[in-house]
């Protein structure tokens, strides 16, 4: 359908709302059906096309407009406005332009005013930039002129209605099964696991399908930026998100605040979303007081960089020596899992680390499992996450504790010494 027709129903509803009143949506449904009739009378179209314009035009007035098609698609996984003449799709991993575009900048600044007004949030030239989580659970990033140069952009990641399961990623090619049953057997065991990559490497999705092996009578408290997880095998669950000043720049409650709130609630677990700055210290704190079995995630580019920014960020948080910093890391992280977004777009879990201590000051990571690269078929990067030879398991007291033995540790992953 032609955007000019679209645009032209458009303003002969609207002239016609403004002389009405409120009307509920199975009743401004019928009045726009009335109009699109009476417009096919001179111009013919199918039953389908009828339908698909009554529908556009809804979603004009009472929906995201342009966007609720592809909100409503489940093949779509991110939506990227630059513009209001230009807007970016992501589906099914591959990345395309859309042909269609708003009709103007002020419509646009319409529809992010109605989008954050319905999430009790705030954005203006003052405020120009805002982070929020719509109803259907989707995460909404904003950014208005005249930071936005060229004008106001948007960014929508959705999210499945059902999430992703280890075995759904086992049959992306993500992992192996062989890797899949040793982390599932780590998290009962309660070890600390962190999860790095970049971004839309899929770090949330993993922690989540992580969160599947949990065991059902533990209390679990997570703590996000915006609320994106959907754990649904532990009842006993405590979701907590931060939030942004209001418009007198008072109200916040930082993850900080959250994640030392949480050691009150009696958590078996604390899962962290993200970590992006001095809630580092915070975090690492609480999985070496007794919170065992924690997981998070973080922004890095491997295993060993996701250390560094550790650092860094523990360092923007709190006055300690490096020394220390590094042997808090090393005490309250296991495991890190690092994945990578490959140039085919899939996304896989690249390496699997232990940290297994602290040497002449520098902490210690050794790779249980890497990706290996088998070429390339029909654009499409083969290989496998294979176990690395002569490479055993240093830390294995907490497995004893979980009263596992040697044979149920998945095969390759042998016993080594307690760390």
């Amino acid at each position: 359908m032609k955007e000019e027709t679209v645009q032209l129903l458009k303003d002969r509803i609207r002239n016609q709302l403004e002389l009405g009143s409120a009307m509920s949506d199975e009743e401004f449904s019928s009045r726009i059906e009335r109009e699109v009739f009476r417009w096919c009378l001179d111009h013919p179209i199918t039953a389908g096309e009828k339908i698909q314009l009554v529908r556009r035009l809804f979603h004009a007035f009472r929906g995201l407009d342009l966007l609720q098609p592809l909100m409503d698609d489940p093949a779509v996984t991110e939506i990227m406005i630059n513009s209001h003449k230009e807007m970016f799709v992501e589906r099914r991993g591959q990345l395309s332009r859309l042909p269609m575009a708003f009709e103007s900048k002020e419509r646009l600044e319409d529809l992010i005013q109605s989008v954050v007004a319905g999430v009790n949030r705030v954005v203006n030239e003052s405020t120009p930039i805002v982070d929020a989580r719509l109803k259907d659970g989707s995460r909404i990033h904003i950014v208005l002129p005249p930071v936005a140069l060229k004008g106001p952009t948007m960014t929508i990641r959705k999210f499945p209605e059902r999430p992703l399961l280890m075995d759904d990623l086992i049959a992306c090619g993500a992992l192996s099964s062989e890797a899949a049953s040793m982390l599932s057997k780590l998290v009962r065991a309660k070890y600390n696991i962190f999860i790095s990559g970049g971004t839309g490497s899929g770090k949330t999705t993993f922690l989540n399908a992580l969160t599947q092996f949990i065991p059902e009578d533990e209390r679990i408290v997570t703590i996000e930026d915006a609320a994106e997880l959907q754990i649904r095998t532990v009842p006993n669950l405590v979701s907590l998100e931060t939030r942004n000043a209001n418009t007198e720049g008072k109200g916040a409650i930082s993850m900080r605040e959250l994640i030392r709130a949480s050691l009150r609630m009696r958590p078996n677990r604390i899962v962290v979303g993200e970590v992006r700055g001095g809630e580092a210290i915070d975090m690492l704190a609480a999985m070496n007081t007794g919170h065992d079995g924690s997981l998070s995630t973080g922004h890095s580019n491997s295993a060993r960089d996701m250390i560094a920014r550790l650092e860094t960020m523990v360092l923007s948080g709190a006055d300690l020596p490096i020394a220390v910093i590094r042997q808090q890391i090393s005490s309250a992280i296991d495991i890190i899992v690092h994945l990578s977004r490959l140039r085919d777009r899939s996304r896989r879990v690249i390496e699997i680390s232990e940290v297994i201590g602290v040497r002449d000051g520098e902490v210690m990571l050794q790779s249980l499992y890497r990706f290996q690269e088998d070429g390339e078929r029909e654009g499409r990067v083969l290989g496998a996450l294979r176990r690395c030879e002569n490479m055993k398991l240093q830390g294995t007291w907490k497995l004893q504790m979980a009263g596992m033995t040697v044979a149920e540790i998945e095969a390759g992953i042998t016993e080594g010494e307690g760390a």
